[in-house]
């Protein structure tokens, strides 16, 4: 058995199609979310809406819940292969209406439904990784998710700056259309492989009806924060909280906010580095387009060196967790965030110093990338090893959703201070840099409950 372990790669025959499949799909998602992350700035200036510069992210983050925990639940009465269907079918639809936006909420809109087919997208994924893959395959695999970053990460940032900067911000969209059409023609056979349905699944509705509403109180919430300086902001935002918390204790495993040993704590700090790592991207991008005055496609650049880092560090992951058998897995997972801390402090100096931003604006990028590339898939790796037969689709649908959650979150947070900074003509760079503030105590936090994570050997 451990020749056989040894010998078995996730290209080989009896799971190569499996494979192929999954970095199909996972780069056609990794390719619009690299994109929107370079063309917002200048979407969001072309379509006067800069104070809206959040929804941008979390409009898209709030509806991935919602895809994910409705795919999440009915994956097993429906099958993958059908869910799969419906997932690309909705981000498709999300994609050509963003492209065709003429103002900022039918933008948001579109943003919409790209989240909630991205999210079920990638629930999809993970759920096929834990009934297509044994234990001691899962790290790698899981670490193609972010090999599956590399070649969008290449091309993806720097030709939307392009675009953006020399034609249309539109064209970044369309260009998404033929990878997609790519996608689902090499990925559904792989899918229809390996899909099963079970139709005497009981029918649940109670977790789709929390992260509809545990998305319309975090709505609530961000919107409320960014007139916080009005009674009604406030009204509202103290308003989606209470709103937000029974969904929260529902979706979330028991004893994730106090970071109770095993999977709890592993959770919550993998949703506070998600949070970090986001939030910091999108706000760093941001500060160098509309603070720096640089251009798109060199943001776009910068942007890429993070991804590339990310993946480099993922590729690092598989080969020690291969080297210790996974006892390495917790000290991986403190580490990563170290680098996150690090990074996250390069991105405040490279946007508060006159000069020498774009040298700290590049290590951040590094820094961050790299240390989201050891944790992530290590954490994914850990959680799965939580997982009950009968819990595959639960598991892999916390997983998603706290991937979505938390950064959709921290970046509306971070929109509303940038809303007040405007509102209150602090300026920008005051925005950001509070925004910013906010992740270097996300990811301080991650590690503190690091500490709290527990592997099963």
């Amino acid at each position: 058995m451990n020749t056989t372990q040894k010998e078995t790669g996730i290209f080989d025959a009896p799971y190569r199609a499996l494979t192929i499949g999954i970095i199909l799909a996972v780069m056609t998602v990794a390719f619009e979310g690299l994109a929107i992350t370079t063309i917002a700035p200048s979407v969001a200036q072309k379509l006067q809406g800069i104070h809206l510069y959040g929804w941008i992210f979390s409009a898209f983050l709030l509806a991935q819940i919602i895809g994910t925990m409705i795919i999440g639940q009915r994956m097993n009465r429906n099958g993958v292969f059908a869910s799969f269907v419906v997932s690309i079918l909705v981000f498709l639809a999300g994609i050509i209406v963003a492209a065709a936006s003429v103002n900022m909420l039918m933008l948001i809109s579109g943003r919409v439904l790209q989240g909630f087919g991205a999210g079920a997208v990638i629930t999809c994924v993970y759920y096929m990784i834990t009934l297509g893959y044994p234990n001691h395959l899962r790290t790698k695999i899981l670490a193609m998710f972010s090999a599956a970053y590399i070649l969008p990460a290449l091309i993806g940032p720097y030709v939307a700056g392009l675009l953006t900067e020399h034609f249309s911000w539109r064209a970044v969209f369309w260009l998404v259309l033929p990878i997609i059409g790519l996608a689902v023609v090499l990925t559904l056979p792989a899918f229809r492989k390996y899909s099963t349905r079970d139709k005497t699944a009981p029918k649940t509705g109670r977790k789709e009806g929390c992260a509809i509403l545990l998305a319309i109180g975090t709505g609530m919430l961000l919107s409320g924060l960014g007139m916080i300086t009005d009674w009604r902001g406030i009204s509202l935002s103290i308003a989606g909280v209470l709103l937000m918390i029974m969904p929260l204790r529902e979706l979330l495993p028991e004893g994730t906010f106090s970071a109770k040993r095993g999977l709890p704590a592993t959770i919550l700090t993998r949703g506070l580095f998600v949070a970090c790592y986001h939030a910091t991207e999108s706000y760093v991008v941001l500060a160098l387009t509309d603070v720096k005055k640089l251009p798109a496609d060199l943001a776009g650049l910068i942007v890429a060196a993070g991804a590339l880092s990310w993946s480099a560090a993922a590729w690092l992951q598989s080969k020690l967790d291969s080297r210790d058998q996974g006892h390495g897995r917790n000290k991986r997972v403190m580490s990563g965030i170290g680098f996150m801390i690090v990074g996250v402090i390069s991105v405040m100096l490279s946007v508060s110093l006159p000069g020498g931003g774009i040298v700290f604006a590049v290590l951040s990028q590094v820094f961050t990338g790299f240390g989201i590339g050891l944790a992530h898939p290590t954490t994914g790796a850990i959680a799965l090893q939580h997982t009950q037969t009968g819990k595959e689709g639960e598991v892999s649908a916390s997983l998603q959703f706290t991937d979505a959650f938390s950064p959709g979150l921290s970046i509306g947070i971070g929109g509303a201070f940038i809303a007040i900074s405007h509102t209150l003509h602090w300026g920008l760079l005051t925005g950001i840099m509070i925004a910013l503030s906010l992740q270097l105590v996300f990811a301080l936090l991650s590690f503190v409950s690091s500490h709290r994570i527990k592997s099963v050997h």
